[in-house]
């Protein structure tokens, strides 16, 4: 009895420790992954980012959205009022944690009943891009990788080569297939996403499905096998006609749009600003002055047309890695002009 006293103790004492340092939070994060046990008990002390459908629960205080984290036992109440025999917490997938080792999780309640859900928790389930423009432009990193998550155990439910069905690990880091014993873990699709000049002028595109009037940077999945810098080259050829001379990387993003990608964002220039357009690819590409960039910056996203009833060229919002690709290209050629 008395070691199974200590062993609760000790157990305890794991789940709600303060963390000290990044190396403790990632190393209780782990924990939480690979050990079920660990995870469930974290689950009853835990917070919870809600969704409806993929789409977040925000809340209004005064003039300012926000997503809230609702607690455990909260939710608990919530599922009680709303259909408890339909979920349990263990639905939820582990986002991380907090400073104070807190673990984070997402569960999305589709199942139930949208408005009953929203009175109880004094929110609204709201399309993510509608709920990003709402919470001042921000795309927080919880919401990107909550939405990401739930929707790639909803479309990973069977085994691709059994077709039974998978099964999670309490805190959602895998799914594994008790026919073959195969283990499906989330993954994301490199995308490189090119800021391409030449001289003193950048390459913006714009295509069919974008908003009106919305040119961005030239963007493309990574094939098999491929290095960044390849990939690169082979999409500005394929879209444009241009040769790259230099590749430079910049930044990257995770991007939940439309399933999960890691966006990585680079610089690159050419020496012949010749454009040869593949229709089949992309709508327009232009080449802009620093003017024109630094004017479109400035834009709203969907703005109304000018009194000539044309539309205003305009870049992506800020959430967006492409706005801060172009960002640094227009700060870059402000020094180099010494303005």
């Amino acid at each position: 009895m008395q070691k199974m006293l200590s062993a609760a103790v000790r157990h305890t004492a794991r789940s709600v420790r303060t963390c000290s340092s990044y190396v403790n939070q990632a190393r209780y994060v782990f924990d939480l992954k690979e050990n079920d046990d660990t995870c469930r008990q974290a689950l009853k002390s835990g917070s919870f980012y809600l969704f409806h459908n993929l789409s977040p629960l925000i809340r209004k205080s005064e003039n300012t959205f926000y997503t809230p984290a609702v607690s455990g036992p909260d939710l608990l109440q919530v599922l009680g009022s709303c259909g408890k025999d339909k979920l349990s917490l263990e639905d939820s997938v582990l986002l991380g944690c907090s400073e104070s080792c807190v673990a984070e999780f997402a569960l999305d309640l589709g199942s139930l009943e949208k408005s009953a859900i929203e009175q109880e928790l004094s929110g609204k389930f709201t399309e993510i891009r509608n709920a990003i423009a709402k919470i001042n432009g921000k795309m927080d990193a919880e919401n990107a990788s909550a939405r990401s998550l739930l929707q790639w155990h909803d479309s990973h439910q069977y085994c691709s080569k059994s077709g039974k069905p998978t099964t999670k690990n309490v805190s959602g880091s895998k799914r594994v297939c008790h026919v073959n014993g195969l283990i499906y873990y989330p993954q994301m699709s490199p995308v490189v996403i090119t800021l391409v000049s030449c001289k003193n002028r950048c390459l913006l595109a714009h295509q069919e499905n974008f908003p009106a009037g919305m040119y961005t940077a030239l963007a493309g999945y990574c094939e098999i096998g491929e290095t960044l810098e390849e990939t690169i080259r082979r999409e500005i050829a394929e879209e444009v006609g241009l040769v790259v001379d230099t590749v430079r990387y910049s930044g990257s993003q995770h991007w939940p749009f439309p399933g999960s990608s890691l966006m990585l964002a680079c610089q690159a220039t050419v020496k012949d600003d010749k454009l040869d357009i593949n229709r089949a690819e992309i709508e327009d590409a232009r080449w802009f002055t620093l003017e024109e960039v630094t004017e479109a910056l400035q834009m709203k996203t969907l703005p109304s047309k000018l009194p000539d009833g044309t539309l205003p060229v305009w870049v992506p919002p800020k959430f967006a890695i492409a706005h801060h690709l172009i960002q640094e290209w227009v700060q870059e050629q402000k020094a180099l002009n010494g303005s």
